[in-house]
């Protein structure tokens, strides 16, 4: 029994509906998934509902992305209960305003080496509204301006390229604090694409004091070595672990639901022993 804690759906920058997720996660044999959409819980209605009278466990989630020290780190909160939705909108109505403005200034930026993109036209085209650098790419690689959504990371759209600036995020801390008062369950994302080791043992040290519950540990883009590291840091600090496939659909057209790149296998007890944490 396997199952995927990390995914997102058209209500942030995949491009499967949540009742596709519930159906194909059935399809493949999964015994539990979680929809894990940025900054939002805007998909999580039609999860529930689509997951009604089917053999599969749902996991009710979200991913924010949050500021340590300057740098960005992804924190899920699991197991989230319907009657929370309305104030994690609202915790998250500023950052998505603020988010927004630099999406604008992004693209304005670009139209002055001569990629011509319309900022509404590309929200139009998300069906909830909202948009991120991966529609930007996507827009600039239909208008022909890039061969492919990873060229357009690697170049105008890094955060070194000098289009793009970040917008404020919530501090990590905070964060913690708010999913422990909602009783959901906290996971740090794929770690070791943000920090070094040793970041990562300095974060954990203190976050263990903000009840940080678990982290992903089996992730498609980590090798043997890295998997191995994981699961013995999260062990020496008394975490659970987790894991994804952080599946966007055609957006990341090599990682598949439940398996990554085939090399996952994520244990339906771990899904188990974090459900125990949520209250």
């Amino acid at each position: 029994m396997f199952c995927d804690l990390h995914t997102h759906s058209i209500f942030s920058d995949g491009t499967y509906t949540p009742e596709e997720l519930i159906d194909v996660a059935i399809n493949i044999g999964l015994s539990a998934i979680a929809l894990t959409d940025h900054n939002t819980v805007d998909g999580l209605p039609n999860f529930i509902s689509a997951s009604v009278g089917k053999n599969i466990d749902i996991v009710l989630g979200t991913e924010f992305s949050v500021d340590y020290d300057g740098k960005e780190l992804h924190m899920l909160a699991l197991f989230i209960k319907p009657q929370y939705f309305s104030q994690i909108t609202e915790l998250m109505n500023a950052v998505i305003i603020r988010k927004e403005q630099s999406y604008i200034d992004l693209i304005d930026a670009l139209s002055s080496v001569g990629i011509n993109l319309d900022y509404n036209e590309i929200k139009s085209l998300t069906p909830s509204g909202k948009i991120n650098r991966a529609h930007i790419a996507s827009a600039m690689m239909q208008k022909g301006y890039v061969s492919s959504i990873i060229e357009a990371f690697q170049t105008y759209l890094s955060k070194t390229g000098g289009y793009y600036k970040e917008a404020e995020r919530i501090n990590v801390w905070e964060m913690l604090n708010f999913i422990n008062s909602i009783g959901a369950v906290s996971v740090l994302a794929h770690p070791f694409l943000n920090l070094r080791e040793d970041e990562l043992i300095s974060f954990l040290t203190k976050a263990k004091e903000f009840r940080l519950a678990g982290m992903e540990c089996y992730y498609p883009l980590y090798d043997d070595l890295t998997t191995e590291k994981s699961l013995k840091i999260a062990d020496r600090f008394n975490i659970l672990p987790s894991g994804g496939s952080d599946f966007h659909g055609l957006r990341k057209p090599d990682i598949n639901l439940g398996v990554g790149k085939g090399n996952l296998k994520i244990p339906y007890e771990w899904f188990l022993a974090l459900k125990e944490k949520s209250n």
